[in-house]
């Protein structure tokens, strides 16, 4: 199959040759993103292979469909971006990667925890300009702090092992509880009690309707004053004006971000030699307790083997009309 990966970067290629190297399909690598106006560069290519950030509206779909695309593959576990409704009515499979590594994701949230606690990203600065003062430094033991995990599918359920190791306390929200995170003693609450009792609160739900802009103005004013957000998850469960507003006023204490809602404009490209255009982001940058990664929390080489290894058994699948019903994206997950 001819299959026009869009958003290519050079990173990611090496995995992908070798995952094909048996499957033999012919790649295009693409360093654009898919949009209407770049619709044309897979003229009758049957698959079409995007990332998180790729724009497969409607419109796009139906464009792609009238020359001749046939399969949709998505380099990520979530398909907020792709609207599987029109795909499905221009005849277009949608096959993801449901998990490559959750560690990895799992353990970049955690990282971020550590970093913003113990404040090692500024005392590296600090240290490489022979300041060798602690003051502003202090951080908390992580052992006893009470920590929130909104969401606890497979990177949720890791996080929470980590932290148990760590001896936090831990709460969790989810609308189906997790049996393995409740055998280690994580205890299932309402989201209101979460926010309200934790120290750290973590996200890794979907984005849906249901969860989109979860942490809100409402959500913000409940928490802990000192309370550290992490969102490695959806950039849109988080309303950032709201977050600034909080931010501005002290309440909250710090945030560790590996996503943001409109990401797509920013991350993935280097943009070190331009004036930055989303005025939100500049705001949230200037906040001395706020720590921003560009979406690297998948960013690991087995994550990429699998990812790529995924994405060509998908492809190979769908020659043969086979796709494993774990990796299609259909209506039914939105009924």
């Amino acid at each position: 199959m001819h299959i026009a990966l869009y958003s290519s970067k050079a990173y990611e290629r090496p995995f992908f040759a070798a995952a094909n190297a048996r499957a033999d399909h012919a790649l295009t690598h693409l360093d654009a993103s898919l949009s209407l106006a770049t619709v044309p560069l897979a003229r009758e290519f049957p698959g079409v292979c995007i990332f998180a950030n790729d724009d497969a509206s409607a419109p796009v779909l139906e464009a792609l469909a009238a020359q001749g695309t046939r399969l949709l593959l998505l380099r990520s576990a979530g398909f907020n971006h792709v609207d599987v409704a029109a795909a499905d009515r221009v005849g277009i499979a949608v096959a993801r990667v449901p998990a490559y590594s959750p560690h990895a994701v799992a353990e970049h949230a955690v990282a971020l925890m550590l970093t913003l606690n113990r404040k090692t990203h500024r005392a590296f600065n600090r240290v490489r300009e022979q300041n060798f003062s602690l003051g502003g430094l202090m951080g908390f033991d992580m052992h006893g702090k009470t920590v929130g995990v909104v969401g606890t599918g497979k990177i949720g359920e890791i996080v929470c092992r980590i932290l148990h190791g760590f001896g936090c306390r831990l709460l969790a929200s989810d609308p189906v509880a997790n049996s393995a995170c409740a055998a280690m003693g994580v205890a299932f609450v309402p989201l209101a009690q979460l926010l309200k009792e934790s120290d750290i609160i973590t996200l890794h739900a979907p984005l849906t309707p249901a969860t989109k802009h979860l942490i809100n103005a409402a959500a913000l004013a409940s928490i802990k004053p000192h309370a550290m957000l992490i969102n490695t998850s959806r950039g849109a469960l988080i309303n950032t004006p709201a977050l600034i507003a909080a931010l501005k006023a002290g309440r909250i204490g710090s945030v560790g971000l590996d996503v943001y809602q409109e990401e797509g404009d920013l991350f993935f490209r280097d943009l070190s030699g331009q004036a930055l255009q989303d005025d939100v982001f500049a705001r949230l940058m200037t906040f001395p307790n706020v720590l921003i990664t560009a979406h690297q929390g998948f960013f690991t080489h087995e994550a990429c083997t699998a990812i790529a290894h995924t994405t060509i058994t998908n492809a190979t699948a769908f020659e043969r009309g086979e796709v494993p019903a774990a990796n299609r994206v259909t209506l039914k997950h939105f009924a």
